[in-house]
């Protein structure tokens, strides 16, 4: 059996910069978060939810978000066919993980914009990496499709 083909360089660079990006990001953000008292975030964004303090969404940001990022570096850095899927799944997360935190904390800071953003990235990269870029780009099919009688 034929190994599948990498994705080109600058493609597989791009998605390790970002994982890497997210990674730390979310690693940081659970120590400011659990161990750094919140970051001073204010008590009140928190009230009316499920949790009493920063502690669990800090534990949450860590284990979910910057685990996945973690499993794709793995998989990618081990050459597993599954990186690629694993990236998007990734990016998604981050993703979902902007849009709940924004969801539960009504309160948006230019950070949102930032992660959210390099959730679309790394899952558009991730995508491309997949294959679903046409060759050539935006080619029209020649033949039209004939409609079944």
């Amino acid at each position: 059996m034929k190994p599948a083909p990498l994705p080109p360089r600058p493609l597989r660079i791009s998605l390790s910069v970002v994982a890497w990006f997210n990674l730390l990001s979310a690693l940081l953000g659970m120590a400011g978060l659990t161990i750094g008292g919140g970051f001073g975030l204010p008590p009140e964004w928190i009230e009316g939810t499920v949790f009493t303090s920063y502690f669990w969404p800090g534990i949450i940001l860590g284990v979910i978000v910057g685990g996945s990022q973690a499993i794709t570096l793995v998989a990618q850095y081990g050459r597993f066919a599954l990186a690629w899927g694993l990236h998007a799944a990734a990016g998604l997360i981050m993703m979902i993980w902007v849009f709940v935190e924004i969801a539960i904390i009504l309160v948006w800071s230019p950070l949102h914009g930032i992660y959210f953003a390099t959730g679309i990235i790394q899952t558009t990269l991730a995508v491309l990496a997949l294959g679903a870029w046409p060759r050539p780009f935006l080619q029209q099919s020649s033949k039209q499709p004939t409609p079944s009688s």
